[in-house]
């Protein structure tokens, strides 16, 4: 397979949608579960940093510190949401449950098996985003009514982490080797996307590196322009780096996927 075979879209249909439908099942079953971090996660976060740390920081960007990394807790949920639906999850179905097996055997094809992956990784996005959102409003460190805004577009960022995910599914040796991409991808995200201090204040070369390199970086300035209404026309280019960026990830992790299950 050439590389330009690995940026041939994907034949899909509407049984694309069964896939997602399976996962929404089982989510539904244990959904008390899955409901505890995302609800958690912010009121940890905020009460420890925000109101913790957020002591001796006055304002940054005219904002409370509270308020400044709100935005940034929002688009980490959504980023790991997304990431790790379609790396440890996707991976434990595929090898250890037998279920991407189990699925191909019947009329689906391995591309819209793996696209309801990655369609389901978004949905994780939207929900978490869906759960956490209400914390933060009750906090009143977003804006309302704009702040509804973000539910779409978590949609849409986590489809691009759900893409990044399956790439590191598809390229990875064992499910122990997905440590890698946590530890070395997602954590220096985590850590230099403006998520806890402006980007301002790091080295040049670094706010290159994160703007071109980074995701997290442009979901987060996006979350936070919608949250706390400051909308410029740089969220424009953000948005369309996202997109280009998770079209161009998402046709790469379906052909990578197809390479690895075909094998």
């Amino acid at each position: 397979m050439s590389w330009l075979q690995y940026l041939r879209p994907p034949r899909l249909t509407r049984r694309t949608l069964k896939v997602w439908q399976r996962n929404r099942n089982v989510f539904v079953k244990t959904f008390r579960v899955n409901f505890l971090p995302p609800l958690l996660e912010p009121l940890l976060y905020l009460l420890s940093l925000g109101y913790g740390l957020g002591v001796f920081v006055t304002q940054i960007n005219g904002v409370s510190y509270p308020r400044f990394i709100a935005p940034a807790l929002l688009a980490i949920s959504i980023m790991n949401a997304g990431f790790f639906e379609t790396t440890y999850a996707s991976y434990v179905r595929m090898y250890f449950q037998k279920t991407f097996d189990a699925i191909i055997a019947t009329p689906l094809s391995i591309e819209e098996v793996i696209t309801g992956e990655i369609l389901w990784g978004a949905t994780r996005s939207l929900i978490n985003a869906s759960i956490m959102l209400p914390v933060l409003i009750a906090f009143g460190v977003v804006d309302l009514p704009i702040s509804f805004i973000v539910l779409p577009f978590a949609f849409l960022a986590g489809f691009l982490f759900a893409s990044i995910g399956m790439c590191f599914t598809a390229l990875t040796p064992n499910i122990d080797t997905l440590n890698l991409p946590t530890f070395l991808f997602v954590t220096p995200m985590f850590l230099f996307s403006g998520t806890f201090f402006p980007l301002s204040i790091l080295p040049g070369a670094i706010q290159v590196f994160a703007n071109v390199v980074l995701p997290l970086t442009h979901v987060v300035k996006i979350t936070r322009m919608i949250t706390l209404s400051q909308v410029t026309p740089e969220i424009l280019v953000s948005l369309a780096w996202i997109v280009i960026v998770a079209a161009v990830l998402f046709v790469l992790a379906v052909n990578l996927m197809k390479r690895r299950l075909i094998v």
